[in-house]
């Protein structure tokens, strides 16, 4: 059985800050919604931070993102990174991806301890990628040219 293409989209590295920023946005949301024991909002905002942090990752260090129709893709793109810690974070990734259907999708209301296992994971997948491109972020998107 052959391997089947992933879809991607080529981006200039200039614009992982963008993807980062926007990742910075859901984070702080996300963690606010956690404190506010808003379930609901703080699972859907850390899927959306950990697609955003893919992407920052992915196109800082390969110029490129997933862009398919399947959210786990993204997974095989950051597994397939040469940063330490990379499959690690993939998997990471992966189980927050997994949890997208349920919280956006079903009826079920978002449980405090999936709410909290989705925004410990995904505060480690954000620390790892905030660590694996030093300061370049910090200064905003401009310093990446």
């Amino acid at each position: 059985m052959a391997a089947r293409e992933m879809k991607v989209k080529e981006e200039s590295r200039e614009k992982a800050g963008d993807y980062l920023k926007k990742a910075s946005d859901n984070y702080e949301q996300m963690l606010a919604a956690f404190h506010a024991a808003n379930w609901n909002a703080a699972a859907t905002l850390a899927v959306q931070c950990a697609i955003s942090l893919a992407d920052a990752i992915c196109v800082y260090e390969k110029g490129m993102r997933s862009v398919s129709q399947d959210h786990l893709d993204v997974c095989d793109l950051v597994a397939g990174l040469s940063l330490d810690g990379a499959k690690e974070k993939s998997k990471q990734l992966r189980k927050i991806m997994a949890r997208k259907n349920l919280v956006q999708y079903e009826c079920r209301s978002v449980h405090k301890a999936d709410a909290d296992e989705m925004v410990k994971v995904t505060a480690r997948v954000y620390q790892w990628v905030r660590e694996a491109v030093g300061g370049s972020f910090q200064k905003g998107p401009s310093a990446l040219k």
